[in-house]
């Protein structure tokens, strides 16, 4: 690697810029990007960043959809190399990590000793600081709420240098605000999380089609309670009375005693994702064989199928592992390669529940009018949490993945900025972990006064030079 030392700290040395994709690789920067696998160099380099002025953006396992890694002026701190298992208490169920270990680290660690991750997203490769960052969510968002909510404690390196330990009873203030904080206060550094018991290597699967909005919101408000994870998906290309048809997937695990086969289905090596479909095609080819697909006609017909599909599978349960449920993103590796060159975009947004149903149906109204249609909806049921800067309401989200092309970038990005003033007007709320088009003056309708001042009186509290930067930061905040 070609470097240059700087004047001000001989022993830091500047790597040449390389690409930093965003996870939809619609957007990235070219940065100088570190790789730092102690505490000391991180420390070493704020402390460099501070006396230079330099911006600094945190990146975990770049997973965020949009620019919430990038940095175009400034660099990358790239933790994935920081990523060891320090400790795992089997009494307890609380693991003790290094902030760059990845949620894939965590399931691997626990789920052969009876443990899982409590709160996991659709891909297993987000570290757990990028997790906390985001405050991510999973399909059971409705019944244990966010990732930050099963945190026991953190060390965490502030942009100003200190390192300081934060729990729900020390350091609260920043506890609740680095969580959710998008990495614009420090660095978490080790991190202990409290896993979740399991006492079966899979799950019963109940799929359930519904013919409408109206069937999908009335199963989720009836289940919700009996179910461990509930997960929709919608057909965006539907309308009029079939508006909002789709399929749904209740997950329950099995009680202790239940699964005569426990704990010998918890091996790792029957919890792997299969690299292959049907034992025949290798799944590294299927982003290949749809990308003929990515275009309207033919994700409408896939949409189509997918719904026959679904009837055919109605109410017929079945059994599946932990990992091939939770994480379809990592089911079809490179499926996002269907949208190249230009890839793609993710909108979510989260409306209170006494909203949802008519945002929702607004929402996918006016994308079939604008004709641009989004080819993947998820569905999800949350609750409120307390961290400062959450996505969350007591209510319902929806992701919808739209490709991004040459032709349609303009319009794709006027049409979200419609649906952000229908998503105001429901109350609703937007998460930066997949954000690519929110502006300053949406942030500021949707986010409460008192949290913001907070945030800023935190930012200059811990970062007084303002060095964590990222595009996403300088697009939304400073904009």
């Amino acid at each position: 690697m070609v470097t240059k030392k700087t004047k001000s700290i001989p022993n830091i040395k500047v790597p040449m810029k390389e690409k930093v994709e965003a996870w939809g690789m619609s957007s990235f920067s070219m940065s100088p990007v570190f790789r730092p696998e102690t505490e000391e160099e991180i420390k070493e380099l704020f402390v460099w960043a501070n006396q230079t002025g330099t911006k600094v953006a945190l990146r975990g396992g770049g997973c965020s959809y949009g620019d919430a890694s990038t940095n175009t002026d400034g660099i990358v701190l790239d933790l994935t190399r920081f990523n060891k298992v320090l400790d795992f208490n089997l009494k307890s169920g609380v693991m003790t990590v290094q902030s760059g270990a990845r949620i894939k680290d965590l399931w691997e660690t626990g789920i052969e000793n009876g443990f899982w991750p409590p709160v996991v997203s659709g891909t297993m490769m987000p570290t757990l600081g990028g997790a906390l960052s985001m405050n991510i969510h999973g399909k059971n968002n409705f019944k244990v709420g966010t990732i930050g909510e099963h945190i026991k404690e953190f060390t965490f390196l502030t942009a100003k240098g200190d390192i300081l330990e934060c729990s729900p009873k020390k350091n609260s203030d920043l506890f609740y605000s680095a969580i959710s904080g998008f990495g614009m206060l420090g660095c978490f550094l080790t991190v202990q999380i409290k896993m979740k018991p399991i006492y079966s290597g899979k799950m019963k699967i109940d799929p359930v089609y519904v013919r409408n909005f109206d069937e999908l919101f009335a199963y989720f408000e009836e289940h919700y309670k009996t179910a461990d994870y509930l997960v929709g998906w919608i057909d965006a290309f539907a309308s009029g009375k079939s508006l909002g048809r789709g399929q749904i997937h209740k997950a329950t695990n099995l009680k202790e005693g239940e699964d005569p086969d426990f704990p010998g289905n918890c091996l790792l090596e029957r919890q792997h994702l299969p690299s292959r479909l049907f034992y025949v095609i290798p799944k590294k080819w299927m982003w290949i064989l749809m990308r003929p697909f990515s275009f309207n006609f033919g994700m409408r017909m896939i949409n189509l199928a997918k719904c026959i599909a679904s009837i055919l599978v109605n109410n017929k349960a079945y059994y599946q592992g932990h990992a091939e449920y939770a994480f379809l993103l990592d089911y079809v590796p490179n499926w996002k390669f269907v949208y190249k060159p230009g890839s793609m975009i993710q909108y979510q947004v989260f409306i209170p529940k006494e909203n949802a149903k008519q945002a929702f149906s607004e929402i996918f109204t006016k994308c079939q009018e604008r004709g641009i249609v989004n080819y993947l909806s998820v569905f999800k049921k949350h609750k409120p949490d307390p961290f400062l800067l959450t996505h969350a309401v007591d209510g319902f989200s929806m992701a919808m993945d739209f490709p991004v092309t040459k032709g349609n970038r303009e319009k794709l990005w006027s049409l979200c900025y419609e649906l952000d003033e229908i998503v105001l007007k429901h109350k609703g709320r937007f998460y930066f972990a997949k954000d690519s088009t929110l502006r300053k003056r949406v942030m500021e309708s949707y986010f409460p006064k008192e949290n913001l001042k907070k945030f800023y009186s935190l930012k200059k509290k811990y970062d007084p030079k303002g060095i964590l930067q990222t595009d996403l930061y300088k697009r939304v905040f400073l904009s």
